[in-house]
């Protein structure tokens, strides 16, 4: 099989390599997938879930491109929550609890089922470049496998060290070993490499547990999904999570490890993830605080093993079990497995065109925790992207990029290319400046199309979004074109305690109240009647009554992107010398020429480049 060459080769089987072997290979592209260990594809490194906020969007959007994180995530979930649901829809969430040992199955059996793709499992040491252009890599055996592009997706196992507390041992995840090589071979190349950390909690085991003095979790009563396909369905059953708390007797404990924590006695160094931070550090930063939240997640439908989520830390296990026996439903727990912080190394990802590739070497991409992400579900985007772009680099087409107000994978891609991070990067809802357009519930609008004219998305995808589009778009004018009277629509306000009104009215002005809901106006005869003989289900409704309430938001947001592309179409040319132009600051010359901007758009967003930096280049380009 080594004998001939491949279009794409993906290192590393997590997130963004399964996911970038499967957009590569449905593509087209004749794929090897090769990782340490294929018993561990699409493994849950640290938390059984998927989604949360933002990162929900995340999910969809890989799912309308024809990804299959949406699909696995409904197919091995135990619970569903649309977070957020009290606030406006561009703050809606959804997330699943996930069957650990199902998910990583489900990600291989589809995987497996994937025409153009094949496996292998050993350690990949080295690449083989040629002329700053990649041509295959080496193996641990010493094999040469030839591509045409490579995907480097190498997770936390590049030069991976585990540390619980003094004690150290290289790893890329617990029991598993780390990758070597590789990281050299990049320095040698030129690139800038860096090292970051992350962290996880203990596992234990429930039967130890006493649940009934926590707080009982659920999950929502009519549970959605994350799949916009047929093929999965919402759950009919859920299992619970359950909430408790540490305390001041609990932080005194863990007090008592300090000295030997490697976050506080010198053995880490590396910056840790800002917004998943560890117990130990939360004590530290929030010293006023007597306790913080900790939800006992279930690790699947049958098994014992539970995550505790919001005890992420490094302390000597002997200090885990003492302070979590002091926690309220733990005082007799027993462990699965300590919790440990991981350091490996990253590539700073300015170093990266918007395409995933980087600068330096022809045809070698990154995607996930090597770019300084943190999180499965912003991994596995980039891994979509990758694989996406790595064929077309392949068949010598134009990469495909998204912007940032087509999608929040264009958010991250952007940040990290533009901006840059030297702390693990996790998403956000505040990183969007067009929120209002990049919800969870239009992914498919926003992204199916696209993805269908790249081949991506089939042609039922395609025609399920246009028909649930169509049906929106007629609803939407229903409300705009038809008229209703005041002894129709009064009794309804009034039961909102809304103002009346005096005279027959359009009812999209009415539905547009904000305490007007979808429900209330399905009391109106006439758009009961218009639901029932358009056959409109819940993601039509969902979506027209979003379009009527937020089109002011909505419109507004539109605007302010349509000026935005506007900059993005001022292209800056290739290899552009910064240093002649004598009018930029300093620090702007010095960032311009790091990064090379393709766009001015691109260049407004680099720290350090100021809106007079930006004027001294729209006069040199001519406008």
């Amino acid at each position: 099989m080594f004998e001939k060459e491949y279009d794409v080769i993906v290192v590393g089987a997590g997130h963004a390599g399964s996911e970038a072997a499967a957009a590569a290979a449905n593509l087209g592209s004749s794929t090897l997938l090769i990782t340490m260990n294929l018993q561990n594809i699409g493994q849950m490194s640290c938390n059984p879930a998927m989604g949360g906020i933002a990162k929900g969007q995340i999910v969809r959007e890989i799912d309308a491109m024809g990804g299959y994180s949406g699909i696995i995530s409904d197919k091995s979930a135990i619970q569903f929550k649309m977070l957020n649901k009290s606030k406006g829809p561009a703050m809606w969430s959804p997330r699943v609890q996930s069957d650990r040992m199902r998910f990583s199955e489900t990600w291989r059996m589809m995987l497996e089922q994937t025409p153009n793709l094949d496996f292998y499992q050993e350690m990949v040491v080295g690449l083989m470049v040629e002329e700053m252009k990649v041509v295959g890599v080496r193996t641990s055996l010493g094999l040469k496998i030839r591509a045409r592009t490579v995907i480097l997706t190498n997770g936390t196992f590049l030069n991976g060290l585990i540390h619980i507390g003094e004690k150290q041992f290289g790893g890329g995840r617990a029991g598993e070993s780390a990758s070597t090589g590789i990281t050299k071979e990049l320095e040698d190349l030129g690139f800038e490499s860096g090292r970051m950390k992350t962290g996880t909690p203990p596992r234990v085991d429930g039967r130890s547990l006493d649940f009934s003095k926590m707080i009982l979790q659920p999950g929502d009563e009519k549970p959605e999904k994350f799949s916009y396909s047929d093929i999965t369905a919402p759950l009919k059953t859920q299992r619970p999570c359950h909430m408790t708390h540490t305390s001041k007797l609990v932080h005194e404990i863990l007090k008592e490890g300090f000295d030997r924590s490697p976050m506080f006695n010198g053995s880490i160094d590396s910056i840790g993830p800002r917004y998943c931070p560890s117990i130990e550090d939360k004590i530290n930063r929030f010293a006023d605080k007597d306790r913080h939240q900790m939800f006992i997640e279930p690790e699947g439908w049958d098994t014992v093993e539970y995550y505790v989520n919001g005890f992420s830390t490094s302390l000597p296990e002997d200090i885990q079990a003492k302070a979590l026996r002091q926690v309220v439903g733990f005082e007799n727990v027993k462990f699965f497995r300590p919790g440990y912080a991981i350091e490996y190394d990253y590539f700073p990802p300015t170093q990266l065109k918007h395409s995933l590739e980087t600068k330096r070497v022809s045809g070698l991409f990154f995607a996930g925790q090597i770019n300084g992400t943190t999180g499965y579900e912003e991994a596995g985007s980039q891994g979509l992207m990758a694989g996406i772009n790595a064929h077309l680099k392949v068949k010598e087409a134009a990469p495909f990029i998204l912007k940032r107000n087509e999608a929040y994978i264009g958010v991250l891609i952007d940040d990290l290319i533009t901006k840059g991070t030297d702390e693990p990067y996790r998403m956000f809802t505040s990183r969007a400046e067009y929120r209002t357009l990049l919800r969870q519930d239009n992914a498919d609008f926003r992204l199916t199309p696209m993805a269908h004219e790249l081949g991506l998305a089939s042609d039922v995808r395609m025609k399920k979004m246009e028909i649930k589009q169509r049906k929106s778009d007629s609803f939407v004018d229903f409300f705009k074109n038809t008229s209703v009277k005041p002894e129709v629509i009064n009794p309804i306000l009034a039961k909102k305690e809304s103002a009346l009104v005096g005279q027959s009215d359009k009812m999209f002005k009415t539905f547009s109240r904000p305490n007007i809901t979808m429900e209330d106006m399905r009391k109106i005869d006439a758009v009961e009647a218009f639901v029932k003989e358009n056959e409109l289900d819940y993601d039509v409704l969902q979506q027209t009554e979003i379009q009527v309430k937020y089109a002011g938001y909505i419109n507004k947001e539109k605007n302010n992107a349509d000026k935005l592309n506007r900059l993005e179409g001022l292209k800056i040319p290739e290899g552009f010398d910064y240093t002649k132009l004598k009018s930029l600051s300093y620090e702007a010359r010095e960032k311009l020429t790091t990064i090379q901007p393709v766009t001015i758009s691109q260049a407004s967003r680099i720290s350090g480049v100021s809106p007079n930096d930006i004027s001294v280049l729209l006069v040199y380009m001519g406008r």
